[in-house]
């Protein structure tokens, strides 16, 4: 079986004022024990005068097991292997660099064990050929891994090791030799793409849009025509209709900024085409990026309201508009498109 442990990073100990994430192991008399997630799980202990700068009431509410946050390294004694921690040195921006930094190479690291398992090769060898020489040259490997998934052969095929051999006289030889044979590059690299390719990101903003004079309802179709042009095609923008005057603009982009910016522009298009025809939209939630849970959210207001829809109006003989992607709404029982 190939040994699959290995600590994330080359030194193997973390310098000292170095912030680092820990996982409570237990807590005893003087303080908890702790280990070093990047540091193959080595263990450190923070001493209860070290949870908090303030006074101590329950150190329950300060550390429990099984809790993952930053700490402060405060000593390293690299021969007996102790290393003393503190929680309340760590400062909120260190705190959260050091996630930032934890996360990143957590999903490095798991790309290398997965590479690793599958070619039954031990995992340290593959960080000192491959991964460590990329935190070098790229100041962490989730930056090269990210370039790895649109040019791989740039990233990998440059990495070499030193190989010693004998020689023919008898004497050690030392070689330089590719770091990456076409198995291991072929297993990180479609990891690497599985795992980091980008996904789009929803953008959505919510408007009501009104507008009560004759031919309404071509004057809202007008506006989210304008709205929908006003997308490009990184950024194609989309309006539908919720349940009337509620509208909803959408966008998906791998680019966040510039997913906003666009959406923002298309409901500003939309807003100025409807007052020309002494219109109203009102910005109800502006652009922002959405999650699957905020859509399943969403989905639910929108059926809730259809539901409601269906309740209140009953009138099964009403006309029906034509379906022009605005849905099944009775835009004059609405107050939509009439004086």
């Amino acid at each position: 079986m190939p040994n699959l442990e290995c600590r994330m990073y080359e030194p193997q100990f973390p310098e000292v004022d170095a912030p680092v994430m820990i996982q409570v192991k237990h807590i005893a008399d003087m303080g908890a024990y702790v280990s070093l997630l990047e540091y193959n799980n080595i263990e450190g202990m923070i001493l209860f005068s070290e949870l908090s700068r303030r006074r101590i009431r329950s150190i329950s509410s300060l550390i429990k097991v099984g809790r993952q946050e930053p700490s402060m390294v405060l000593r390293v004694d690299r021969d007996k292997g102790y290393i003393d921690l503190s929680k309340r040195r760590v400062s909120e921006e260190e705190a959260l660099t050091c996630e930032d930094r934890y996360n990143k190479s957590k999903l490095v690291h798991s790309i290398m064990r997965h590479a690793a398992e599958t070619l039954e090769v031990d995992l340290e060898p593959l960080y000192e050929r491959i991964g460590w020489p990329l935190y070098r040259k790229y100041g962490h490997a989730f930056e090269a891994f990210k370039l790895i998934v649109t040019d791989p052969d740039g990233v990998l095929d440059v990495l070499t090791y030193e190989e010693k051999e004998i020689g023919p006289d008898g004497q050690e030889v030392t070689k330089v030799v590719p770091a990456v044979t076409p198995e291991v590059k072929d297993a990180l690299v479609k990891n690497i793409r599985r795992r980091m390719t980008p996904q789009p990101l929803k953008i959505q903003a919510d408007v009501e849009m009104k507008c009560f004079q004759f031919d309404g309802v071509l004057h809202i179709k007008e506006a989210m025509k304008k709205a929908e042009a006003a997308g490009n095609a990184d950024c194609p923008v989309k309006i539908k209709l919720v349940a009337p005057p509620l509208y909803v603009l959408t966008t998906q982009t791998l680019d966040k900024e510039q997913g906003i910016a666009v959406l923002t522009n298309a409901t500003k298009v939309c807003a100025e085409t409807i007052e020309k025809h002494k219109g109203k939209l009102v910005v109800k939630e502006a652009a922002r990026a959405v999650s699957e849970r905020d859509d399943k959210l969403f989905a639910d207001t929108i059926a809730k309201l259809k539901l409601a829809g269906q309740e209140v109006d009953g009138d099964e003989d009403s006309e029906e508009e034509e379906d022009t992607g605005m849905g099944d709404v009775d835009f004059t029982k609405a107050g939509v498109g009439t004086d």
